[in-house]
């Protein structure tokens, strides 16, 4: 359904009346297409004190350059803020250049791990944290503010790729850890047949299962990874077997007609898979809404089990089977529900932050014993069939509270999906993304 208040307040009228009125100005989103690849503008890279991070080769690979003018994107290497007295030079930094940064432009904070024994080091980099959170709440006119933790700048470069490009439209007020470079830091340059990756086509040579995958934020996911080069498998219940046919047809992938609850999907998923899987986005879900007290059990399990039992099941019968190769991604989506809970939704929020425990618990384990990464993200408000479908009042509440004041879409979660799925995102693990405009819950 069309955000009909964003395009009103694009208009001179709109802009006057809700300025008089005090309300929300969303500005529209700037997110990629093979047009746009790129953000407009060139980047400002600062530095809160000293630090010894050689970031010029990453960003230079990013596709901003310094220049003259309203800056898309600025970089604050704020990784050696040891202590409260250099959280000034953050300050300093920062507070001439904010009201310059160009709409729908980037602000990206890089911190370093807290040093668990050294407490002023760590107060200070926590003091990181509350910063980005409240500068993306007041920064406006589309713009983005999110930190990054890192050690290994070479480690970061998908990320900062993906943070400092128009794919991240939609994600906002994040925390992303960056670990050292993961056992299979090579595979950006050099593909499963030992060529060189293509850039622009990432996973070409790889196969991608996405659960959930016959319409809304699954189709877009299969979309997304089909542009970046992926085989797609379409998963989806057999109901949905020809709407997952279209979509496989579409994307020159394959569809896969299965109930995820059922006792043998894991082995059937495996079965379908006698080459092995390079990415398992589990993205089916159901809702069953109904506050506690008038939930009776056939409206709880249905949910449980499909969003968080099958996820489990599922995951562990792969990784047993080896379907999962070296240098694999698992990313589950979760959801902002699970985070900050939601009234009506015991059994969704239950189901969604049970992923998040799974993510937390299996991703060092996964990445030590079988080299594969586990990841979620978790969505918002997106703009989908079933958001449509609430009452107008809850959808518009939905739609504006959060920093951007509108609505995501479904492409903004494929587009984080894709960035966890790279290659070269072997460093990030365990992290749990929001993609929500930096919901003002539970964000």
């Amino acid at each position: 359904m069309a955000d009909r208040y964003l395009r009103f307040t694009g208009t001179a009228p709109g802009r006057f009346l809700t300025r008089r009125l005090g309300l929300p100005q969303p500005e529209p989103l700037r997110r990629w297409s093979p047009e746009h690849p790129a953000l407009p503008g060139p980047l400002l890279h600062l530095t809160a004190g000293k630090s010894g991070l050689d970031l010029a080769p990453v960003l230079a690979r990013t596709g901003l350059t310094a220049g003259t003018g309203s800056p898309a994107a600025v970089v604050l290497d704020a990784t050696e803020v040891r202590d409260v007295g250099a959280l000034a030079e953050v300050h300093a930094a920062l507070h001439p250049v904010v009201r310059s940064v160009a709409g729908s432009g980037r602000v990206v904070v890089l911190g370093a791990p807290l040093d668990a024994d050294d407490h002023h080091q760590a107060a200070a980099q926590q003091a990181l944290e509350g910063f980005t959170r409240s500068l993306g709440k007041e920064i406006g006119r589309g713009r983005t503010v999110n930190l990054v933790r890192l050690t290994d700048p070479a480690a970061a470069e998908s990320t900062l790729r993906f943070l400092l490009s128009p794919k991240s439209a939609y994600v906002s007020g994040q925390v992303i850890e960056v670990g050292p470079a993961a056992p299979d830091a090579d595979a950006p340059a050099v593909g499963a047949l030992g060529v060189a990756v293509d850039p622009d086509r990432p996973l070409a040579g790889r196969t991608a299962l996405v659960t959930g995958a016959a319409r809304g934020i699954g189709e877009a996911v299969a979309e997304t990874l089909a542009r970046d080069g992926a085989r797609v498998v379409v998963l989806d219940v057999p109901q949905a077997e020809a709407d997952a046919r279209r979509v496989a047809e579409r994307l020159g992938g394959t569809a896969l007609a299965l109930d995820i609850t059922a006792a043998d999907a894991g082995r059937r998923m495996a079965e379908a898979l006698p080459d092995g899987l390079d990415v398992l986005v589990h993205n089916a879900g159901v809702t069953r809404d109904r506050r506690l007290v008038n939930m009776p059990a056939e409206r709880w399990s249905p949910v449980l089990e499909v969003n968080l039992a099958s996820v489990l099941r599922s995951t562990d019968e792969l990784l047993a089977a080896g379907t999962l190769k070296r240098g694999g991604r698992i990313v589950a989506t979760a959801s902002i529900a699970g985070i900050a809970g939601n009234a009506g939704q015991t059994n969704y929020g239950a189901s969604k932050a049970g992923v998040v425990g799974l993510v937390r618990s299996l991703a060092p384990r996964a990445l030590a014993e079988h080299g594969v990464t586990v990841n979620a993200v978790a969505p918002g408000f997106i703009e989908t069939r079933m958001t449509a479908a609430v009452p107008l009042f809850i959808r518009e509440a939905g739609r504006r509270m959060n920093s951007l004041a509108q609505g995501g879409l479904p492409a903004d979660v494929a587009e984080t999906t894709a960035w966890l799925a790279h290659p070269a995102s072997g460093a990030v693990n365990g992290q749990v993304v929001r993609v929500c405009g930096q919901s003002l819950l539970g964000a």
